[in-house]
């Protein structure tokens, strides 16, 4: 019995050796085990002599991302179809990461599992890496028989929600950026390059346009007060995400003024049905219980204004509603959803439906993402040009002025 709890206790590591087999041929490998004493005996007993051990470095890394759980699910999905063991299945995904911190995660929920834990239970110990959602459907899959299915339906669920987040993403990171850098130009020119033209202007003697003056104003202020600009700027985003972050009024309130914005609210919109359509979809097609299921589906959505709207949702359900009436009631989501929704109740394939729902409005975002991509170009090139040529021409008046007075 101690044997047995110091062994379980006993952490395993990833050991990388160099030897001879028995023809003298120079080999080398990885092997997982308690200790470089381990790795010498188990190579002896293949034959092989040990000449060098080294233990793989698994402190630091990078964090560990959704992208690299969702690549983690599809690896383990396909090698389960291949009839790979589990546990051999996680040796060569773990092996295979490049990532050290994911190595020791997928070592971790190994070794759970070694010992008896079932794997959804292991992956609930990592509430930080897996979800409600993913938990609840790998059980789903182990209680079923078709865990390999399972994967695989997540791997493409979280395939299509990467997707759909890189797209929005791609879609309000070029404008901000833009921005930002616009910002930064503007303030080297008000503070280093105003100023020159300002002591070049004060020795004519001459009275400046109007347009000049405003500027030469707005470059003393930037000079004298850039200290509160930049503070009021940097300070007030900072406590501005803070805040988003930690009240839910204030997440309330911003999401729902995304979901109305002139521009980007259709785009907001369409990328939240498409999540919750494909998050319900998934799970009902595992099996899961609708009203079980909607407990999951309003967190991914991603927005708190959907997310209250699924919780009132679960409630009609639950109380012996449909799930289009309550839908319905909810008054978020777009007619053709709630048609999609009512033909599969009426014929039996909600989860089919959902699904088409979502792969529709999967591609009306990619559209729109490159819809405004072409569309905000001119826009911002619009805007830039007025601020900065309107600086420039400002500056240049007096000199125009003093020439047609030569």
């Amino acid at each position: 019995m101690a044997t047995a709890m110091a062994a379980k206790s006993a952490p395993d590591f990833i050991f990388e050796w160099e030897g001879k087999d028995r023809s003298g041929k120079l080999v080398r490998g990885e092997l997982r085990a308690g200790g470089e004493a381990a790795v010498s005996a188990s190579m002896r007993r293949q034959g092989i002599m040990v000449t060098k051990v080294k233990k793989r470095r698994l402190s630091g890394g990078k964090s560990i991302k959704q992208k690299d759980i969702a690549i983690f699910t599809r690896q383990l999905s396909t090698m389960m179809k291949a009839g790979v063991p589990l546990l051999q299945a996680f040796d060569i995904v773990g092996r295979g990461s490049t990532n050290p911190r994911m190595t020791r995660l997928l070592n971790e929920i190994r070794g759970d599992v070694e010992t008896g834990t079932s794997l959804s239970s292991a992956f609930r110990k990592h509430p930080q890496y897996f979800d409600a959602l993913y938990c609840n459907l790998v059980e789903a899959g182990e209680a079923g028989g078709i865990l390999e299915e399972l994967l695989a339906r997540l791997a493409l669920y979280q395939e299509k929600t990467i997707a759909i987040k890189q797209k929005v993403k791609s879609a309000l990171i070029y404008p901000t950026s833009v921005i930002v850098v616009a910002f930064g130009v503007l303030s080297v020119i008000m503070i280093f390059v105003i100023p020159s033209f300002k002591e070049v202007f004060t020795s004519f003697g001459a009275e400046l346009p109007a347009p000049t003056l405003v500027v030469m104003a707005m470059s003393d202020y930037f000079i004298h007060y850039w200290w509160l600009i930049f503070g009021v700027i940097f300070g007030g985003g900072y406590m501005f995400i803070q805040t988003w972050k930690r009240s839910e009024k204030m997440q309330f309130f911003m999401d729902r003024a995304l979901l109305k914005a002139p521009i980007f609210g259709d785009l907001v919109m369409k990328s939240v049905v498409a999540r919750w359509t494909r998050t319900l979809s998934t799970m009902f097609a595992a099996g899961v219980p609708l009203v079980e299921a909607l407990d999951s589906v309003g967190g991914t959505s991603g927005n708190l204004v959907f997310a209250q709207a699924t919780q009132q949702i679960q409630r009609d359900v639950a109380a012996g509603s449909a799930l289009t009436t309550a839908m319905t009631s909810a008054n978020v989501f777009p007619t053709m959803v709630l048609q999609m929704s009512a033909i599969g109740e009426e014929s039996g394939a909600l989860d089919d439906m959902l699904a088409r729902a979502a792969e529709f409005y999967e591609e009306e975002v990619d559209e729109m993402v490159k819809g405004l991509s072409t569309l905000m170009e001119p826009i911002i090139i619009v805007v830039l040009g007025t601020l900065i040529g309107g600086i420039v021409v400002s500056m240049y008046l007096p000199i125009f002025k003093i020439g047609q007075v030569v």
